[in-house]
């Protein structure tokens, strides 16, 4: 399930056990602090926290007898374990008789940012799981103007997208952001120029700009972007490593007969992400994006060889981008 059905779910009441998994890292504390809220009392002796890279073989001993153990006064005991990914022969021998009978007095809490091997518990049928990557840019959108509206700030839905955009759907950035603008605009409008000035674009998000110039041959927004990158504490091969990850991810894209999903899901793109890497590949072609990701390996190879400085081998991508590569 998604992480806004964990509200409702919550509302029906307690699971036994809630697996909070994905990476942002907003969703999965707010996910937690929900179900403790709903569930917890006297957390001074009802609630222990385990850290699961320790819980290996007989060191799961500790957590099941926690997870067995009563609550002091209380209808439910609530036992959190991070970064949990038990291997499965640990799951089978301790884990799989817990969950198969496991304590109606106790709400286990499993927070994870996923991305490592182990037994894959959210096909548990005693899990509940809930999805806490991040969201697309029309749910966060749609999150930050309710979130201003409550706050008595007027947005439209053009600066909310701009918010999502600039802290790249990353939730936890987007609250802070969110709430620094509803102090400073409580009870007024909040336009795009606010949202320019006050909001702190993600260095990701200008790399994303540096390379949406370049289907449309913007040569001055392009290198406007790349001085601000280069002041602000990136460096060249920082941006000859975004161009070529564009150029590799764009000709994947243009080689490609399968469907939109099943390449964000090889890339780690939204489909949305694909669809717009379509339409630049179209623009810029495929022999151009090829040649460029010759090149620019190559540049990239000529710095740690020597033969180049990370400023010059910039600069001779920079040229190739903007006035080679279609004649080669």
């Amino acid at each position: 399930m998604k992480y806004t059905e964990l509200k409702n779910s919550i509302a029906e009441g307690a699971k036994q056990i809630y697996l909070l998994e994905g990476d942002d890292a907003y969703f999965r504390r707010h996910g937690e602090e929900q179900i403790k809220s709903a569930f917890l009392q006297m957390p001074e002796l009802n609630y222990s926290v385990f850290d699961g890279e320790s819980l290996k073989g007989a060191a799961l001993t500790a957590l099941v007898s926690t997870i067995k153990s009563f609550p002091f006064m209380a209808e439910k005991r609530v036992v959190k374990v991070t970064e949990f990914y038990p291997s499965e022969s640990d799951y089978e021998n301790y884990l799989k008789p817990l969950f198969s009978d496991f304590p109606p007095t106790t709400v286990l809490i499993i927070v994870n940012s996923g991305g490592k091997k182990g037994v894959d518990l959210k096909r548990k049928p005693q899990v509940a799981y809930f999805d806490c990557g991040r969201t697309d840019r029309e749910a966060v959108a749609k999150w930050v103007y309710i979130t201003l509206r409550r706050a008595k700030v007027a947005a439209s839905v053009a600066v909310c997208e701009s918010i999502a955009d600039y802290c790249l759907c990353d939730m936890s950035r987007v609250a802070v952001e969110v709430e620094k603008l509803s102090l400073c605009k409580s009870g007024g409008e909040l336009t795009l120029a606010d949202v320019d000035e006050l909001v702190y674009k993600d260095a990701d998000y200008r790399l994303y700009e540096l390379t949406n110039a370049i289907p449309r041959r913007d040569f001055n927004k392009f290198c406007l972007i790349a001085d601000e990158l280069l002041k602000k504490g990136g460096d060249e091969i920082y941006i000859l490593n975004g161009l070529f990850n564009y150029y590799k991810n764009l000709l994947t894209v243009c080689a490609s007969d399968e469907s939109n999903a099943a390449l964000a899901a090889q890339l780690k793109m939204k489909e949305f992400g694909v669809k717009k890497s379509r339409e630049q590949a179209d623009m810029i072609g495929e022999k151009r994006l090829a040649n460029g990701v010759s090149y620019i390996y190559a540049r990239i190879a000529d710095i740690k060889g020597g033969k180049l400085s990370p400023q010059g081998a910039l600069q001779s991508v920079i040229n190739e981008i903007f006035f080679g590569f279609k004649d080669k």
